[in-house]
């Protein structure tokens, strides 16, 4: 019998960053990048382990944002010049290294948008348009018994800091629904973003029928009554949905540069990028329109060590693959060993709850996916002691969990909500809040509104709903982006507010409407009533 449960969930998220009004946008290559250094490279790694006959289980979250970028046909086109791009370059620069230290990386440089390219022409094959082949690949490993996938809330907002009822149940609602339309059912777990937590939360996900989200570890630790398991258990909220924790010490393990795996000197420098060494003739064709330089995805040299940027060694695969390998085996053992200490505590078998952004795995740690692959297969033919399940195979096999009520939290610096309510960014939530009594006003003074009236509610909705995201006062509080992102908050709720009077009055600009309903044109089947009190 096994000694412990193993559940590795994999957050799928970026911002709905979508820009037809130009030829290039530098926020889309955040997109661009995850699809070809993290989504691409994962599926992959799931489908030769089914061709192999391996068995394994992981938990996929892919949020409503980039489920509805994967979909987006322009931004199908923009991907696949973007691989393009990089592709050529990669080959003229593996014969450019020919015959010196870097011809190896710049091979493994190559052959990662080869490989890129040939998986996107296959996607392209499909019967539906876009990157929606990403999400078909998945949803069938998902059919298969190899993946659950459950959904995030609409546009990846701050939950605790949403005011009024209306919209956070529209927020969790909408969620649920987008992934209906990606995935063909009604989802039956939800990841809060951010894991962001407080009393309340799981009545509304209980209404919405989700048996099961994750938490922050102190929102277990602290929950009333304290949980017998700790977070080596799941708890049933009084609502209904269980709710799992995060183990910290799966987490920091793979997750951190400087005390896990990513950080060893073997792997492939992040931040040393051809973007800023190369002549800048040779690598134009992939920056954007603007000409300013910044890192494009293509990498030759290794961490290395605590030295400076100019003095990283080549990067060499081959060590590189062993470390990913040793690594792997070391991380099962931790958890091996852990497990045998835990049951006698706790009387039951533990379960540690592995939760990590996608994006570490082959963007931020190049060997992510190779990690993943090596994991996956040892803990399928190596030992017999940890079995990985899903939450819903977890709660399926063990019935009957300690009833509490969590606490208030979220995965962010010091535990709570700090990241996305400080001083830098905390002037978004007046405006925010305001803007939610609008849309409820709207719904609960049109109901039943069809034709132009009932798009322009949808937009305001839509509007809201994109105003929310937690990417914003995230991007301003780290200082990455904060003017776009303030753009972007202060852009939707300025057209919230013109279309509201627009509503108002009775005077709609149909021309704009139709403008804006192209340009941002996530959930096309949005239905402003789901801010209806009723």
């Amino acid at each position: 019998m096994e000694q412990g449960y193993l559940c590795l969930v994999l957050h799928c998220h970026l911002p709905f960053v979508r820009h037809p009004e130009h030829e290039t946008f530098l926020e889309e290559d955040w997109f661009f990048e995850a699809v070809t250094e993290s989504y691409l490279p994962l599926l992959a790694v799931f489908e030769t382990l089914e061709r192999g006959g391996m068995e394994f289980r992981a938990t996929l979250c892919m949020s409503p944002p980039l489920c509805e970028m994967l979909a987006d046909e322009l931004l199908q086109e923009r991907c696949g010049r973007y691989i393009q791009r990089r592709l050529e370059l990669t080959e003229r620069e593996a014969a450019l290294r020919r015959g010196t230290a870097l011809e190896e990386a710049a091979l493994v440089c190559r052959d990662v948008y080869r490989r890129a390219w040939e998986a996107f022409e296959g996607l392209g094959g499909g019967a539906r348009p876009g990157l929606q082949g990403l999400l078909d690949g998945f949803a069938r490993l998902q059919r298969e018994g190899f993946l659950e996938i459950i959904a995030s809330s609409a546009t990846h907002a701050i939950l605790p800091l949403v005011l009024t009822p209306e919209a956070l149940f529209a927020q969790v609602e909408q969620g649920c629904r987008s992934y209906m339309r990606h995935f063909g059912r009604r989802p039956r777990g939800m990841w809060l973003p951010e894991c962001a937590y407080r009393p309340g939360i799981e009545e509304v996900l209980s209404g919405c029928g989700l048996e099961f989200f994750f938490l922050e570890s102190h929102g277990l630790l602290l929950a009333d009554p304290r949980p017998a398991g700790g977070v080596f258990a799941p708890i049933v909220t009084p609502a209904g949905p269980a709710a799992f924790a995060r183990d910290i010490e799966s987490s920091k393990q793979v997750w951190s540069r400087e005390e896990g795996y990513p950080g060893d000197a073997d792997y492939r420098e992040f931040y040393r990028d051809l973007g800023y060494d190369a002549p800048y003739e040779r690598i134009a064709p992939c920056l954007s329109a603007d000409g300013v330089r910044h890192g494009i995805g293509i990498k030759y040299h290794r961490i290395t060590g605590d030295v400076p940027s100019e003095r990283k060694e080549p990067y060499r695969p081959g060590p590189a693959r062993a470390k990913a390998e040793g690594h792997a085996a070391h991380f099962l053992a931790s958890r091996r060993e852990r497990a045998r200490r835990l049951a006698p505590v706790i009387g039951r078998a533990p379960i540690m709850v592995a939760p990590y952004d996608t994006e570490l795995f082959g963007h931020w740690w190049f060997e992510g996916p190779q990690f993943l692959d090596f994991l996956l297969r040892k803990a399928a033919r190596d030992q017999d002691e940890i079995l990985l399940v899903t939450p819903s195979e977890y709660l399926a096999r063990n019935p009957g969990q300690q009833m509490a009520r969590p606490a208030t939290s979220s995965w962010g610096f010091e535990g709570y909500f700090d990241v996305w309510a400080n001083g830098s960014n905390d002037w978004i939530y007046p405006h925010l809040h305001e803007a939610e009594r609008t849309m409820t006003y709207l719904a609960a003074a049109n109901p039943g509104a069809d034709g132009l009236l009932r798009r322009t509610l949808n937009q305001c909705a839509r509007e809201l709903m994109l105003a929310q995201g937690s990417d914003w006062p995230f991007l301003i509080s780290v200082g990455t982006a904060p003017h776009y992102a303030a753009r972007r908050i202060n852009e939707h709720l300025s057209r919230l507010r013109s279309f509201a009077e627009q509503v108002r009055g009775r005077r709609i600009a149909d021309e704009e409407l139709a403008l804006l309903e192209s340009r941002d044109n996530i959930f096309s089947a949005l239905d402003y009533s789901l801010y209806s009190p009723e």
